[in-house]
């Protein structure tokens, strides 16, 4: 199939959306599919923020990827960008003539994606990425106002879609509360369990040494953004390391929140037990997992997770916030969650692991056994049964239609 990709969250942005794209799009191609993404363009400066060269990231042989005039837009990444729709662009695609239009987000590149599907008369898939309502502290106006209406924005926007999905239930199901009358499925965002996979004792320890981590290492891997709540965690290694004083947090990422978390940590006096890891490619990352003993996770913006579910793949147990999609995976068996904000809940749960090896390993386990169903494989052949039935029902249709004006 002809598949084009829409998105205004891309290479070389760090994040979770950024990471599923890039497998998603990698994957179809060493199917035979064909892809061409539409995307943001970058800046050097996005590049080095990312410690990456700048380069255009390959995808393989049958993927393309073409960007389009954007601009810069505030983030806690500094690395944002918002392509500007033209309504235009789709006589660019009309020439290639694809099956399915697939747009992953519902700004700048989404809209475009709409004017395309709508003057070549084909079906668009519509994945929402974002708890939108959750970043009203970046609003212009009124948190509450801000929630209510973006929510109600974006599902305006994926009524317009052939069908919908999002990456869990929680998505799915704020989109159908807010008024989503589309067909709607949840389809995971991929991980590469390869790549995440858990660690033998003997590596563990030689990478804990490389790492300068500790044997109670607390690992957080994503954006150093306020949205996060990093600093639950900052407030909750306080009353860890009082009973644990080789506790330690590893921060893996990048944002504009670090000053504040280093000063928070100074305030609580374990600046010495906080690390930065900086912005780490995917192989770094994955020595990391590997290296930690147990994945934090107090964020109350996540629609999944890439992160937590990759720290779930190399065997690591989770204690996350009982908030929006974290409980779908975070289950009893494979880590504790914890109300949203309240340290001292997850300091409790934090050293309940740390204290107890056997629960932490066979917890872990189970996280890892977990997660094997949110592969690459299992998703991309959800992804491709899905545009087979848009393209089917948009052939048969557009069939009828020639039948009754024949």
């Amino acid at each position: 199939m002809r598949i084009a990709f829409f998105t205004d969250s891309f290479y070389p942005e760090l994040g979770g959306i950024q990471d599923s794209i890039l497998l998603t799009a990698r994957a179809l191609g060493e199917r035979g599919h064909t892809v061409v993404l539409y995307a943001p363009s970058a800046s050097p400066r996005d590049f080095r923020l990312a410690g990456l060269p700048v380069k255009e990231v390959d995808l393989g042989e049958r993927v393309q990827v073409r960007r389009l005039f954007s601009v810069p837009v505030p983030s806690s990444t500094g690395q944002s960008r918002l392509l500007l729709p033209t309504g235009r662009r789709w006589r660019g695609l009309a020439s290639w003539e694809p099956d399915v239009l697939h747009t992953h987000t519902f700004l700048g590149a989404g809209w475009e994606a709409l004017t395309a599907a709508r003057h070549l008369r084909v079906p668009l898939v519509g994945t929402n990425h974002w708890a939108i309502g959750e970043f009203s502290m970046y609003a212009p106006f009124a948190a509450r106002q801000f929630a209510r209406y973006s929510v109600k924005a974006a599902t305006g926007y994926y009524n317009r879609c052939t069908l919908v999905t999002g990456p869990s239930r929680s998505v799915v199901d704020e989109m159908l509360a807010s008024g989503l009358g589309r067909p709607a499925h949840v389809v995971s965002n991929p991980i590469d369990t390869e790549l995440f996979r858990p660690g033998e004792p003997d590596e563990r320890q030689a990478l804990k040494r490389h790492l300068g981590f500790s044997d109670s290492t607390i690992l957080y891997a994503g954006r150093l953004a306020v949205e996060k709540n990093i600093d639950v965690l900052v407030r909750a290694l306080a009353t860890v390391v009082r009973e644990l004083p080789d506790a330690m947090l590893a921060l893996a990422g990048h944002g504009t929140a670090r000053p504040r978390l280093e000063r928070l940590a100074a305030e609580c006096g374990v600046g010495h037990r906080l690390k930065f890891l900086g912005t780490l490619d995917k192989p770094a990352l994955a020595r990391a997992y590997r290296a930690a003993d147990v994945f934090a996770i107090a964020s109350t913006s996540e629609t999944q997770s890439m992160v937590l579910l990759q720290a779930m793949s190399s065997g690591l147990p989770a204690v996350g916030a009982r908030w929006r999609a974290l409980p779908e995976y975070i289950a009893d068996d494979a880590g504790l969650l914890a109300e949203p904000g309240d340290a001292g809940q997850f300091a409790a749960h934090l050293l309940s692991l740390l204290r107890e090896p056997s629960m932490r390993a066979r917890m872990g386990e189970r996280a890892a056994a977990r997660a094997r169903r949110f592969g690459l494989t299992e998703t991309v052949d959800a992804w491709e049964r899905i545009y087979a039935a848009v393209h089917a029902a948009r052939a048969i249709e557009q069939h009828n239609e020639q039948g009754a004006f024949g």
